[in-house]
């Protein structure tokens, strides 16, 4: 099985290498291309306006200066035209990506440009503790991601759907299992601008959010990593609200 990697925390983050760790445990026919520097919250984004430079940084090892869903098409398009994969593996994102976050995240879009192109596409993302001098638990996704993928990969029948996997904020030991979940939704009274003024008087801001929990409803990725459990949710490129079809059929009619 042929695997193409990429990422959206750049060609050197941490957890492309948890990410290489994993896919040597299903397959040794492993390419990578990532971008040149950190892409976070770059979503489903081209670089229309720039060319595309391909680095070769490494034996099947090849840096883009360009977004995630742009490495994946290089990977697919270029460096695998004659021998595509057969799976595209997004991350490990330092960070959770769920709940409104997959409209923002390029971990996602480079899975869901893999699904574009007709490859079965997973996204991996590894939660972290509040505290941000604590260190991001790896071992976490290192550990369980291989058991995971292997008994996923026999359901995904088709590239439509991707799969996201959040893995929670704890160590290896501590988790509470595997659940299959729906997408949540934040609660975005948490969400705040942070003003801030530079040496000239000038102000600027960051955007961030209060760091409390709030109260997501069961079967959601939220839920699930709030207590402690792995996240699975099938994920699909159409974003038609096909419930809305008729009636609106219906109102419209001449």
């Amino acid at each position: 099985m042929r695997i193409l990697l990429t990422n959206d925390d750049g060609i050197n983050a941490p957890g492309l290498e948890v990410l290489e760790s994993i896919a040597a445990t299903l397959s040794d026919d492993i390419w990578v291309v990532a971008p040149e520097i950190d892409n976070s919250g770059a979503s489903h984004s081209l670089s229309l306006n720039d060319p595309l430079r391909l680095r070769e940084i490494g034996e099947r090892r090849f840096a883009v200066k360009g977004t995630p869903t742009d490495c994946v098409i290089m990977g697919v398009r270029q460096v695998l035209l004659d021998n595509p994969p057969d799976l595209v593996l997004s991350g490990v994102n330092r960070g959770q990506n769920i709940a409104d976050d997959v409209t923002y995240s390029g971990t996602i879009a480079g899975a869901f440009e893999g699904a574009v192109l007709g490859v079965r596409s997973i996204a991996l993302s590894q939660g972290y503790f509040y505290d941000h001098d604590a260190p991001v638990p790896w071992e976490t996704a290192r550990q369980h991601a291989p058991g995971i993928i292997s008994r996923l990969l026999p359901q995904m029948k088709s590239s439509d759907v991707v799969m996201n996997i959040n893995f929670p904020a704890c160590e290896p030991d501590d988790v509470k299992g595997v659940e299959v979940t729906r997408q949540g939704k934040r609660d975005q009274s948490l969400f705040y601008l942070d003003r801030r003024v530079d040496g000239r008087n000038n102000p600027y801001y960051w955007m961030a959010f209060s760091r409390i929990r709030s109260n997501p409803p069961l079967g959601t990725d939220l839920r699930a990593m709030y207590d402690g459990r792995i996240s699975v949710t099938p994920l699909m490129l159409d974003m038609t609200h096909h419930d809305s079809l008729d009636p609106l059929a219906n109102a419209l009619r001449d």
